[in-house]
């Protein structure tokens, strides 16, 4: 089966990755994760003012109090993301949505990825429609996630129990995290998929660093990508991408539970790898300020933990495999 974009699609696209460029630049992204290290430490044990909500969740009282990071969520470009359509985009039209699918919205969380975008912005999607102001972006939304919950602190409504919540010290300086002891739950496939879309985008754009490195970088007279060694690595990195991107795509378009495994097992691989081999073509400039390689990476790495971790992923998919051959 061929699977090609259609020009309303590629129009989406585009028109996000447009918009990322103009609100969250590298400059932007740069002055976040300043942002973040310069409050790292003084938020811990903070986040005290929560009230029960309706639905067995939590709501917050909107003071953006909470540990787990020194990171802070950018409402403006929050409420921006909401009059996108990154939130309403799944939510049907006589709701007030955009109305779009699955496809569309893999679109969109490639673009978020690829740009590192910070905040709950799954948990916010998933929401909309249920929450109010979720769709529009007045509201931010996170979730309780396999005994982990992402930007407690900014969120105004917590889906799942938070009782006990303790702040841990995140490897991505934009994704605070805090623990919990609820027991894991299954995630939704939505989630995972949608996990996968972002793992995607990280794994595209570390692929675009290693080439323009590549080309531009020179040792002893002639650019590292003439070396064989970089070569090979930049040519592993862009196989795993668009055998991932193949697997996403696909799974955006059947909704199938084996083919959204199979997409996140491959996006994971995609995005851990590619950033740390984009790593390597770099040296040690990729954990320089100037260079975003190290934050894909340690966003990557969070990510695996986060809707499920790919040890569940290759789980459904065996049970399906399984299945098939009984």
């Amino acid at each position: 089966m061929r699977f090609r974009l259609t020009d309303d699609q590629r129009a989406l696209r585009d028109g996000m990755r447009e918009a990322l460029a103009r609100r969250f630049d590298a400059d932007a992204l740069r002055a976040a994760v300043a942002g973040a290290d310069g409050a790292e430490g003084g938020t811990e044990g903070e986040g005290t003012g929560r009230r029960r909500a309706a639905g067995g969740g939590t709501e917050r009282d909107g003071s953006g109090s909470g540990g787990g990071g020194g990171a802070r969520l950018d409402r403006a470009l929050w409420r921006a993301l909401g009059d996108l359509g990154l939130f309403a985009l799944r939510v049907p039209e006589t709701d007030g949505g955009v109305g779009l699918g699955l496809p569309e919205a893999v679109l969109l969380f490639e673009e978020a990825g690829r740009a590192l975008l910070p905040g709950p912005l799954i948990a916010t999607h998933l929401a909309a429609g249920a929450v109010p102001g979720a769709a529009t972006g007045e509201t931010v939304v996170a979730a309780v996630d396999g005994g982990l919950v992402e930007w407690l602190g900014d969120a105004d409504v917590v889906r799942g129990d938070t009782t006990g919540a303790v702040p841990l010290r995140s490897l991505d300086p934009l994704t605070p995290l805090h623990r919990v002891p609820a027991g894991r739950a299954a995630p939704a496939p939505v989630a995972v998929l949608l996990t996968a879309a972002e793992q995607l985008g990280t794994a595209g754009r570390v692929c675009e660093l290693a080439a323009q490195h590549a080309r531009t970088r020179e040792q002893f007279g002639r650019p590292v990508g003439a070396f064989q060694a970089v070569a090979h690595l930049c040519a592993g990195i862009l196989v795993r991408v668009e055998t991932a991107r193949a697997a996403v795509y696909a799974a955006a378009v059947t909704a199938d539970p084996a083919d959204i495994a199979t997409a996140r097992i491959l996006a994971d691989e995609a995005a851990v790898r590619g950033a740390r081999d984009c790593l390597q073509v770099h040296g040690g400039m990729g954990f320089t300020w100037e260079s975003e390689v190290h934050l894909h990476l340690k966003r990557a790495w969070v990510r695996t933990q986060r809707a499920g971790t790919v040890t569940e992923s290759e789980e459904v998919l065996a049970a399906a495999l399984a299945a098939e051959a009984a």
